[in-house]
């Protein structure tokens, strides 16, 4: 079975490389791309240079090797985003940092916050309506505010 395999040379690491960049694309994890290309590669390798079949496999290992590390960090830097950085569905994290007026006098401790069509629950110090507060931080769905 190993000879018939090998007898395709470089295609056969080509053909394997486009079913890992498929398989990727079935089933999303940004892992099986990053071998789909080193199985790319490899086939590049061999079919420029005559390589057998362990000598491929040692190209393909290295390539992998290098592959995994570029696409790890990569995505790495990708989930270091800062923590302010307003999310897709998250939009009370884009709201740290901004300041607001008070519509009514916080009573306790707390109090509500309109910003745009919504009306926040907030906490933070005793205010009176029309003072100016800053979010400093979110706790679940409630903004953590304090004087501006």
């Amino acid at each position: 079975m190993l000879g018939w395999v090998a007898g395709f040379g470089g295609w056969a690491w080509v053909v394997l490389g486009l079913i890992l960049i498929g398989a990727e694309m079935l089933a999303p994890g940004v892992f099986m791309i990053w071998l789909g290309l080193a199985a790319l590669l490899t086939g590049l390798v061999v079919g420029l240079s005559g390589l057998g079949w362990q000598g491929a496999s040692l190209v393909f290992a290295g390539f992998s090797l290098v592959a995994v590390l570029v696409g790890w960090t990569l995505t790495r830097r990708r989930r270091e985003e800062p923590e302010t950085a307003q999310g897709l569905n998250d939009r009370s994290r884009g709201l740290v940092g901004k300041v607001f007026r008070l519509e009514a006098t916080m009573q306790g401790g707390e109090g509500r916050l309109r910003i745009d069509d919504s009306s926040w629950r907030i906490i933070g110090p005793e205010l009176l309506a029309g003072a100016e507060v800053r979010v400093v931080r979110v706790e679940g769905a409630t903004l953590v505010v304090e004087k501006a």
